[in-house]
């Protein structure tokens, strides 16, 4: 074989793999667990800490791109300063019993939120756990993953030390 043919060999090779990558990626279409939109630890996208997220967060809303289940904002124990990079916990019992259903990551403006579906339609125990490992439970069941709707400046806030 001549050098100008392995040359060729190659350069046909390295067309069919790049083509074949190529092909593969752009046929894999998102699917819509792909389009979850949850808050994290440390980002510092979010904004309006204590306010009512769905006021916004719902299909029509002014930000109804991204259309919250789940949302909250989370403070010390004083319920003014947020409290940042904690998780909240979603049980099928009170105070951390029964099922784990869901966690959210506060980010670290002390809010919380996703689009995924991961309220159940009977309802969950919330549980927020702080950065510091302090807990703090919700001892109702809650459907309504509007957390600010009702933890908000007019009522008790939700908080950990």
């Amino acid at each position: 074989m001549s050098i100008k043919s392995i040359r060729n060999h190659n350069l046909i090779a390295g067309l069919i793999i790049f083509f074949t990558a190529i092909l593969i990626s752009g046929s894999c279409k998102k699917s819509p667990d792909n389009n979850n939109v949850s808050s994290h630890k440390g980002e510092t996208k979010s904004h309006n800490v204590g306010t009512d997220c769905m006021t916004c967060h719902v299909s029509g809303g002014e930000a109804g791109e991204y259309q919250w289940i789940v949302c909250g904002s989370v403070y010390l124990t004083d319920k003014v300063t947020p409290n940042p990079n904690g998780v909240i916990n979603l049980w099928t019992g009170p105070l951390g019993t029964g099922n784990l259903v869901a966690s959210i990551e506060v980010d670290g403006y002390g809010n919380f939120f996703t689009n995924s579906a991961i309220m159940p339609a009977s309802g969950c125990y919330p549980q927020v756990k702080g950065a510091s490992g302090n807990i703090q439970n919700m001892l109702t069941l809650n459907v309504s993953g509007d957390c600010n709707s009702c933890h908000n400046s007019n009522t008790n806030r939700i908080w950990v030390e």
